[in-house]
């Protein structure tokens, strides 16, 4: 049976969500995006409501989505992942992925670089180490691998950490300089080989310097 829409009035919480009021009651909220093509009067049919209530569910998405990349990058699997379990369904999340690729907000190849690039640039750790953490956001291994290709290689980036961090042990003795700078070398993945050497380079460095 056919309902006629009888008002259309801006919910007072959420002014970009509109109260559908069909035959004098209420019948349903929609995005204002959804409801801009209602008119009072119109006549809507059972199918035509089902595809509105569908249209609407999509776009709260949407806008989910584009909320959760406003606090920062995320990869594809991390926005499906949080779009499932705010009762999504895998149809709608698909089609909220493709708008976002269309639209250049969701790109995991840049994800993992900006990523990598980010790692490299204020906590140098090994590829091993950034590797693990973009399979943890979901990143295809092609994809990681592709972001680790443009990085310093794990001698470089040992080097880099090392000599930050070297800056608190200058007036230790070699034996706890080692142990302290091998140790945090150790916690971001580098080899025992690339740890020792750059180890024993810093510590050369340093006592070079103090002359």
């Amino acid at each position: 049976m056919d309902r006629t829409v009888t008002a259309l009035t801006a919910q007072k919480k959420n002014p970009n969500r509109i109260n559908v009021f069909l035959d004098g009651e209420f019948a349903f909220g929609l995005s204002r995006i959804v409801a801009a093509w209602l008119r009072i009067g119109e006549l809507l049919t059972d199918e035509k409501i089902a595809r509105l209530q569908e249209q609407d569910s999509l776009e709260v998405a949407t806008q989910r989505a584009v909320e959760l990349l406003s606090y920062r990058p995320r990869a594809e699997a991390e926005i499906r992942k949080r779009l499932s379990e705010s009762g999504f369904g895998a149809g709608e999340v698909d089609e909220v992925l493709g708008r976002l690729r269309q639209a250049g907000l969701v790109s995991d190849e840049n994800f993992a670089r900006a990523w990598a690039d980010n790692r490299t640039t204020f906590r140098p750790r090994s590829h091993r180490m950034v590797a693990a953490e973009l399979r943890q956001k979901g990143v295809a291994d092609e994809t990681i691998q592709k972001a680790l290709d443009e990085l310093p290689d794990d001698q470089d980036l040992a080097y880099q950490s090392a000599q930050r961090y070297a800056r608190r042990l200058e007036n230790l003795d070699w034996e706890t300089f080692r142990k302290k700078l091998s140790g945090h070398l150790g916690r971001k993945g580098f080899s025992y080989e690339i740890v020792a050497e750059v180890t024993r380079r810093v510590w050369n460095e340093i006592q070079a310097e103090a002359g």
